[in-house]
């Protein structure tokens, strides 16, 4: 007797516990706070990515590329799963190792590669000969934003530069180094910086190239921020070296005659007398 007694309860307490677990399961899927159990992960897809640090304009070959497994749950939007569609596509900015080729990161099969691909429609890249200080000590590199200052003589009777901020917030598109030939014949390496400009901004540039000393400087990328400046000159850099006064010009009195006229008794004559201004 006691035994069945100690069944029943048995009995009515996993009943009990289903009724319970079913109530809940049934509350938490109507409330939409989960979704249905996953029994198993997701089967992995293949991703094309860099086989190695490519530049900016790279035609891609082979060599370049891989295809690595990728959870297909987190593939990236975009992504190539064919070397084949990557290949003689240009990059239009740089990627890394095992960085996956996103359709975005390249130019079309057709548009060929280096730096004509990355210069968007209606803009142009200009390159200046610049040293290291320049330079910027050789932090301009691509990707980074610089101003562009200038320093122009008026002329050597003048004798009164003035310094000015010609472009601001300009995208570096490479910073390479050439070797050239010096006055003496010897090789010596220069710095060759191109800068994505709009043609007006172009023609300042060639203009402050050609007649003056530009200057880079290099800009936090983040800051957008354009400002206006009235350019800088010796006398205002330098309260006081103003230019020596010239003394004033004496100018020399001009001599005039005066007609006298002279009796003589009944005869009359003029004569002519020298006077001051």
């Amino acid at each position: 007797m006691r035994s069945r007694r100690l069944i029943i309860v048995l009995v009515l307490a996993l009943a009990s516990g289903l009724l319970a677990g079913w109530l809940a399961l049934r509350i938490i899927r109507e409330s939409g706070d989960v979704g249905p159990i996953q029994t198993a992960a997701a089967a992995p897809t293949e991703v094309v990515v860099a086989a190695r640090d490519l530049p900016l304009g790279r035609v891609l070959t082979v060599e370049d590329v891989k295809l690595t497994p990728w959870p297909s749950d987190v593939a990236p939007a975009n992504f190539s799963s064919s070397v084949e569609d990557v290949l003689g596509r240009g990059l239009i900015t740089p990627v890394v190792l095992n960085e996956p080729l996103l359709s975005g990161k390249m130019a079309l099969k057709e548009a060929g590669g280096g730096l004509p691909i990355v210069i968007p429609e209606g803009m142009r890249a200009l390159s200046v000969r610049v040293d290291e200080v320049i330079q910027v000590a050789g932090f301009v590199l691509p990707g980074t934003r610089v101003d562009v200052f200038v320093t122009i003589d008026p002329g050597q009777q003048q004798n009164n530069p003035i310094t000015k901020m010609i472009l601001q917030n300009v995208s570096v598109l490479t910073a390479n180094q050439i070797v050239q030939t010096a006055e003496n014949g010897e090789p010596t390496t220069a710095t060759v910086v191109t800068l994505l400009v709009t043609p007006q901004d172009a023609e300042k540039l060639i203009l402050a190239s050609t007649r003056g000393r530009i200057q880079l400087g290099l800009r936090n990328t983040l800051d957008l921020d354009s400002l206006t400046t009235t350019g800088i000159r010796i006398p205002n850099l330098l309260p006081g070296s103003a230019p020596a006064r010239t003394a004033p010009r004496r100018t020399v009195p001009t001599r005039r005659s005066t007609g006298i006229e002279i009796y003589r008794g009944p005869d009359l004559s003029t004569e002519s007398v020298e006077g001051g201004s």
